[in-house]
């Protein structure tokens, strides 16, 4: 049981088990959204083959898969060892909220990861068994595969985020399920799940785009970029404009159901009515600000309104600043939050009242008082208001260079798709080199929208229910640090081959099966 474990956690064990899990996330996302990107553009180029019938689309579908197939490969080894971690490193949480959080990962495993294993064999080494409708079927249900699995891993990740469709057994002492639909179809799921995919498309249009780009420069290949980057470029503009959208309503749920995310992400202390949207500001990346004392950060620029507009959807909403949230407030329908003494005091109720219930007593009274006070069972293990206060320089950094890249990709799309349609790209050399950089800006930007996420919701593995040093496995601080490393070094040997053998299969390029039929085509 969490109460009889907790004391005997070491902060040692907190610390690396959040940093091997940190570690292995960011490498695993490091191959997920390009595997979603290279799902659609290989889904395209296929079409275009299917409808023509050209030699010259069936080469580059080829070659584009080949790649896709590379990074697939690794990114199933690294989501595999992400999932054993829940019960290695994370066992009071698997414990305490298994039949929930495991019920999604399990529909993830049983149909979502088996549909794109299977179309994925057709799709590589079917083009000469089955019909080419068949096939082009496969493609697309092999990206279909893929992005069903990321459905359920993001559907467990939100709920994490906000907990719904469940309810607290106190015989089992455990949170089960109640309904499935609210756990699968929350609203913050699904706005997480199409901003994940579209970031993950813009990705995988950067790729497209920075590959054609190379080659351009080289001289080789030149139809297969043109046509390469002329797809990449109308995905990532497509991409780009809807993952703007949905960050939009991401924000609007992160601002009803975490507030104080919001409030890190903007270093607002002290929130109020016609909020600004910061768009620079002083805040220092190696300090943690004294947002008891500051009133908002040193050379501050703000649009007016736009965060009231963001977060509520009125230029004039109500916005809580961190200190708003440690003291209490009023929020827009009259209903008051309490402040987080008040919410401590909750939480040490539910968590005696369990205690109370396991010795025997299962009245009413005793059952009702966990009811009750359940909501705010997380707090009750917190003891101070730097606890519950997410790091706010990396937090409001990591969304300003986020926000910031995803507007020079909705930009960049934008000039070239104006060049390879009424210019010559080949002839701009600036634009193919600022592909080429913008491949790993890519990257950059997604993962610092997953730092944004996880870390503005710290300290929690479940928003207000369960903080990480509660949520931790029973481990002595050096087997979690011999794994951190063993982890660090075989991760970073993948990512190492795989990057290796993309570069070779570039190098290489697509192999072409009817030289004279491309050419007269």
């Amino acid at each position: 049981m969490i109460n009889n474990l907790l004391l005997d956690i070491s902060a040692g064990t907190i610390d690396w088990s959040r940093a091997q899990f940190a570690l292995t996330a960011i490498y695993h996302w490091l191959f997920v959204p390009l595997t979603l990107g290279l799902a659609v553009v290989m889904g395209i180029v296929e079409t275009c083959y299917y409808r023509t019938k050209k030699p010259f689309w069936k080469d580059a579908a080829r070659f584009w898969q080949k790649l896709f197939g590379i990074n697939f490969a690794m990114g199933v080894a690294t989501g595999i060892i992400l999932e054993f971690e829940f019960g290695t490193n994370w066992s009071n949480y698997s414990w305490f909220v298994g039949d929930i959080f495991g019920a999604p990962l399990a529909i993830e495993g049983i149909i979502a990861f088996f549909m794109e294993s299977t179309f994925v064999a057709v799709m590589f080494f079917g083009w000469k068994k089955v019909s080419s409708g068949f096939h082009l079927a496969s493609t697309w249900l092999t990206g279909l595969g893929a992005t069903i699995s990321a459905w359920w891993i993001l559907v467990a990740n939100a709920w994490m985020q906000y907990p719904v469709g469940c309810v607290f057994n106190p015989d089992t002492m455990r949170n089960e399920m109640v309904s499935f639909f609210d756990v699968a179809l929350s609203p913050f799921a699904i706005d997480k799940f199409f901003h994940t995919v579209t970031s993950s498309w813009i990705i995988g249009a950067a790729f497209t785009v920075g590959v054609s780009a190379w080659y351009l420069l080289k001289k080789r290949e030149q139809k297969l970029a043109v046509e390469s980057i002329k797809i990449g470029s109308i995905v990532g503009l497509i991409a780009s404009v809807l993952a703007a959208i949905t960050g939009d309503n991401s924000a609007y749920m992160v601002a009803k159901v975490q507030p104080m995310k919001l409030a890190a992400m903007e270093a607002l202390y002290n929130g109020g009515t016609d909020q600004g949207l910061t768009t620079v500001a002083w805040v220092d990346l190696f300090k943690q600000p004294d947002y008891a004392k500051e009133k908002e950060p040193a050379s501050r620029i703000a649009i007016p309104n736009a965060l009231s507009i963001l977060a509520t959807h009125d230029s004039h909403g109500y916005v809580p600043g961190v200190n708003d949230i440690l003291n209490g407030y009023t929020k827009a329908d009259g209903t008051k939050e309490l402040s987080l003494q008040e919410k401590i005091e909750r939480g040490k109720k539910a968590i005696s009242a369990m205690k109370t219930y396991r010795s025997g007593d299962k009245s009413a009274a005793v059952r009702k008082t966990i009811q009750d006070n359940m909501p705010y069972f997380g707090y009750g293990y917190v003891k101070s208001a730097d606890q519950i206060v997410p790091y706010i320089p990396l937090t409001f950094w990591s969304f300003r260079i986020m926000v910031g890249l995803g507007i020079v990709f909705i930009l960049f799309f934008i000039v070239a798709l104006f060049f390879v349609y009424k210019k010559d790209i080949a002839k701009q050399r600036w634009l193919l080199v600022s592909a080429i950089v913008l491949v790993p800006l890519a990257y950059i930007a997604s993962e610092l929208g997953w730092v944004v996420a996880e870390l503005g919701r710290q300290p929690w593995t479940i928003q207000d229910i369960l903080p990480t040093w509660a949520a931790v496995s029973d481990l002595q601080p050096g087997s979690v640090i011999l794994t951190f490393f063993i982890f660090l070094v075989l991760f970073t040997a993948m990512l190492g081959i795989e990057i290796n053998i993309l570069c070779k299969q570039i190098k290489k390029g697509p192999e072409h099966t009817d030289i004279e039929q491309i050419v007269n085509n």
